[in-house]
């Protein structure tokens, strides 16, 4: 294996873990947004001792989380260069594809021509067509779905088109359909980023979201280095909701989880079945369950949690392996908003044999870190984005971290 060229690459989106404004935050009234910082005020400080320890307090101040002394992991931040602050545009941009422009929102709910189409081709009325939350939606109109049986539309500040449906009222298998039948019409100038099925279960007063959502997305307008790894033989694996951000393109498996813990433990398990190529992986629930519910006290805990499930990951990569750290966009739960927030994202990379201790700085776009999974593994990336893996390399006069194989201790 010559200098520059790795077996493994390992990307872990933390979702909505902004670290700061970025400078256009004014244009999508995010100014004042840090999702890491404020959390960590709101709570008191954080206890993150894996992730301290790999230098995620050298990246911003954080209450909780001082810089390390001598970090374990090369550190930085990095800047969205496409327009908007969704999932679908972090993750294409990590996976190097710049947008032009936003996906569309709809602030009012959807035009009376979309709805039309929808109900026609769906051979079904729908209740709702308005920004809500999941969770008060249901609240709200979920009786009357039981009564009528016709699903429920509605979407949110993200650019969404989101149909819910009671499972012994929808069987979710008919819901999928539904969401095939919106996404054939969303297109155009009602392209929105992703047709996203929310089946739920119970009764008045306790309906449940169930682990059955599935997104539909738009497909990438442009190559990904996740389709450039496929071509060059790389097996691309995902955990979560990867492969239904890229539509399924590039993506040779991948496998659900069922909380943000269970999606490192995910992650550390298939490593142990993967000999080369990408492990792309999403935790959500700091962005679904905590950010866009404004619950920073929720949202400090699961951290935590997915802080104290590092080590097992970091222990499962071995010589030869890059493990990189970031997140797709902000989601300040201590902000009056429930959106998600234009924010830098964090960036931080380890591989046991690579240097420690790099200051990255502030890198101009996501597409830094497809860029750099493109040249570890060594596949041709004429996309965007500026590799930094040579920064990683480890001099020749060094001994390499922890010895060479396992965790920053």
């Amino acid at each position: 294996m010559g200098r520059g060229r790795l077996l493994r690459c390992v990307v872990v989106v933390l979702d909505g873990l902004g670290v700061g404004e970025l400078p256009d935050a004014d244009l999508y009234r995010d100014r004042g947004s840090a999702t890491l910082q404020n959390t960590a005020r709101a709570v008191g400080g954080l206890h993150l001792p894996t992730l301290q320890r790999l230098g995620l307090g050298n990246v911003v101040p954080v209450a909780g989380v001082p810089p390390a002394d001598r970090p374990a992991a090369a550190f930085g931040r990095m800047a969205e260069r496409s327009p908007g602050k969704d999932s679908t545009t972090g993750h294409w941009e990590l996976a190097g594809v710049h947008l032009d422009r936003p996906f569309p929102t709809y602030p009012h709910g959807f035009p009376r021509e979309v709805i039309e189409a929808f109900e026609r081709e769906a051979g079904t009325r729908v209740l709702g067509n308005r920004p809500a939350s999941g969770t008060q939606i249901l609240e709200e109109l979920g009786p009357e779905h039981l009564r009528t049986g016709y699903p429920i539309v509605y979407t949110s500040a993200d650019s969404v088109f989101q149909i819910a449906a009671h499972e012994e009222v929808i069987p979710v298998d008919r819901l999928y359909e539904l969401c095939r039948i919106a996404r054939r019409i969303l297109q155009g100038q009602h392209a929105v980023s992703r047709v996203i099925a929310r089946p739920f279960v119970g009764k008045p007063g306790a309906f449940v979201r169930t682990p059955r959502r599935k997104d539909f997305s738009l497909e990438p307008p442009r190559a990904t280095v996740l389709d450039r790894l496929a071509e060059a033989g790389y097996p691309v694996w995902t955990v979560g909701k990867v492969a239904d951000l890229f539509a399924g393109r590039g993506v040779a498996r991948s496998v659900p989880s069922q909380d943000d813990v269970d999606g490192v433990r995910r992650t550390a398990q298939l490593l142990a079945e993967l000999p080369r190529g990408l492990l792309f992986t999403t935790l959500v629930d700091l962005d679904t369950k905590y950010g866009h519910r404004n619950d920073p006290v929720g949202y400090a805990r699961d951290l935590e949690a997915i802080d104290a499930a590092l080590p097992d990951l970091l222990a499962a990569l071995r010589e030869g392996d890059l493990l990189v750290l970031t997140a797709d966009h902000g989601n300040d739960p201590t902000t009056p908003s429930t959106d998600h927030s234009r924010e830098y994202v964090p960036v931080l990379a380890w591989g046991p044999g690579l240097r420690a201790g790099v200051d990255l700085g502030t890198r101009e776009t996501f597409s830094d870190v497809g860029a750099t999974v493109a040249e570890a593994l060594g596949v041709p990336w004429d996309g965007p984005g500026r590799s930094f893996l040579e920064a990683l390399h480890q001099p020749e006069d060094r001994a390499p971290i922890s010895g060479g194989a396992g965790p920053p201790g």
